[in-house]
């Protein structure tokens, strides 16, 4: 195809692309707001993370720069699709650790991000100090950005949820510009259903992968786990790993009362979170209570305890057959002398599978320690769009060069030749 024509068939596109779609919409400023029939039946198989319940903890104990946004997708007067949205208000304070300089990274989401809040870049750090319309969740991994009613294929509807954010972002103009639209944590299937969105200027990057455990339906608990490893994998937990905490004096305790320890949970995870280099959003202390009334006994809160001191604690969560390592803290002084974070990460694998859990969701950060878990490799990709076409441009340049952290191929498992020995 010549330039010309190649032009001519993108001009074409555009047009088309900027009509109106087919579908109509039903969006809403909180999730009760929506219709609540229509949203349960749409998202009825899509998990906890859509639960209406879930979605107002978000709005009544949320981070205070987070605001959400719901919207419905009908055909025909059916619902069809329920869009979870977040406008998030990025600082570029929140781009660093406290005290330090930008730090680099493989990671081309946060490089993009971390480039416009650099101080130099006057422009543009004042537009990220704007707001970032988010199609998804920023408080989990995985897609939960949509959820589509059974029998109506994801590919029909992106170019209406496309529109629905067009909508929104349009409409926020009132409130303080919105640059940035992303749609967050699409595996293979899904990115594959929403190309359409390369037509609307968005691009595809591929972020850190989440490490996903699989289950072997034979573990019925955590020694069953342990019996499955090779040897030396088994006996670098055991040793490295168990023996310090019990030497310690350490123990693992499920919380019964989420509220009475709120305020040592917000201490412990702000220890990590702070540490992070990239945290756009902060949980305040009362999220705690709120999400463990709301996910009821499908939360385990497991705290590691010294006596009466926490050292740390991790989350626990059941949606579906999916275990989700949910939030973590712990004390960093301690974790220079005790292996606090891997033991509450083998303290997830031992409460999920108890639970019933297939697989446990262990996320992006840590990837090599989690692989000698056992865990492998989900690939994930956000879009990204910038209304300015030139930032587009850079965007493009930017993100296509840049590399994003592998996880290491570790296989802890016994090959089939011990099994049968």
């Amino acid at each position: 195809m010549s330039i010309l024509a190649h032009y001519r068939s993108n001009l074409k596109d555009k047009r088309a692309l900027r009509r109106p779609s087919e579908l109509e919409f039903a969006i809403a400023d909180g999730i009760d707001y929506v219709n609540p029939a229509h949203w349960d039946a749409v998202t009825a198989d899509a998990g906890f993370f859509f639960e209406r319940s879930y979605l107002r903890v978000l709005e009544t104990a949320g981070p205070e720069n987070l605001a959400p946004r719901y919207a419905l997708i009908y055909r025909d007067g059916a619902p069809v699709a329920a869009l979870n949205m977040q406008l998030v208000r990025i600082e570029a304070a929140r781009m660093r650790k406290e005290g330090s300089a930008v730090a680099s990274s493989r990671n081309p989401a946060k490089r993009l991000i971390r480039h416009l809040a650099k101080p130099a870049a006057a422009t543009l750090n004042e537009r990220v100090r704007q707001r970032v319309l988010v199609c998804g969740n920023l408080l989990s991994y995985g897609f939960h950005a949509a959820a589509f009613a059974e029998g109506t294929p994801p590919e029909t509807v992106w170019p209406a949820i496309a529109e629905v954010l067009y909508r929104v972002r349009r409409a926020e103009k009132l409130s303080g510009q919105t640059n940035f639209v992303l749609a967050k944590d699409l595996t293979a299937p899904e990115l594959k259903a929403s190309r359409i969105l390369e037509k609307f200027s968005f691009h595809a990057v591929e972020t850190e992968p989440n490490m996903v455990l699989e289950l072997n339906p034979a573990w019925k608990n955590h020694e069953g786990y342990l019996a499955g490893m090779a040897s030396k994998y088994r006996s670098a937990v055991k040793n490295q790993i168990i023996k310090p905490i019990e030497e310690a004096g350490c123990k693992l305790v499920v919380v019964k009362d989420v509220g009475a320890v709120a305020a040592r949970l917000q201490a412990l995870y702000l220890e990590v979170h702070q540490n992070a280099s990239l945290r756009p959003v902060t949980l305040p202390e009362s999220y705690w209570p709120a999400l463990a009334a709301a996910a009821g006994n499908r939360l385990r809160v497991i705290a590691l305890m010294q006596g009466e001191l926490m050292l740390g604690f991790i989350g626990c969560l059941k949606d579906g057959e999916t275990g989700v390592a949910y939030h973590i803290g712990f004390d960093r002084a301690a974790s220079a002398d005790l292996p606090i974070y891997l033991r509450l990460l083998h303290a997830a694998i031992e409460h999920l599978i108890a639970m019933g859990a297939a697989r446990i969701s262990l996320g992006r950060t840590a990837l090599e320690p989690k692989a000698r878990l056992g865990a492998k490799p989900q690939p994930m990709w956000v879009w990204m769009r910038h209304q300015q076409p030139l930032i587009n441009q850079v965007t493009r340049r930017l993100l296509g060069f840049a590399q994003h952290d592998e996880a290491p191929e570790v296989n802890p498992f016994k090959k089939e030749k011990e099994k049968t020995a």
